[in-house]
């Protein structure tokens, strides 16, 4: 009889392991798809970030290209005219110039923001639940 007892007892031994391997592998498949979720929203973050120091930037290059056609009219009206047409034309040049430095900082900065492209919060969060398993499982 205490054969038929050891028995039960080892038997709701192995359902509790099997119970808690269970458990533990699902609340680690939950995990991984919560850490991918956490990845993809940082990249389409970071994604958008990229796209908008993109414009930024790209705007400034169509300005500063402005800027120069300005610059070469300026060059041309000073040599045609009187002071007041250039004077005028060189004004419009240097305001389209600060106009493109302006885009390009604020593009740099949005550009900036967004680096490294990695997502690294779920990074973060996959290594300190890796180091808590593995605490874990060494007790």
């Amino acid at each position: 009889m205490s054969t038929a007892g050891n028995r039960t007892a080892h038997s709701g031994h192995d359902d509790s392991v099997g119970e808690l391997v269970s458990r533990a592998s699902q609340q680690l498949s939950q995990l991984v798809r919560d850490e991918m979720r956490l990845a993809r929203a940082e990249m389409a973050q970071k994604g958008k970030r990229f796209g908008i120091g993109g414009g930024l930037l790209g705007g400034a290059g169509m300005v500063a290209f402005l800027a120069l056609q300005a610059l070469v009219a300026t060059v041309i009206a000073a040599l045609a005219l009187v002071l007041p047409v250039w004077a005028s034309a060189l004004i419009v040049c240097v305001v389209l110039l600060a106009v493109a430095a302006a885009l390009a900082v604020a593009g740099r900065k949005q550009v900036g923001q967004a680096s490294p492209p990695a997502p690294e919060q779920a990074i973060d969060g996959v290594k300190a639940d890796v180091t808590e398993i593995k605490e874990r499982a060494h007790r």
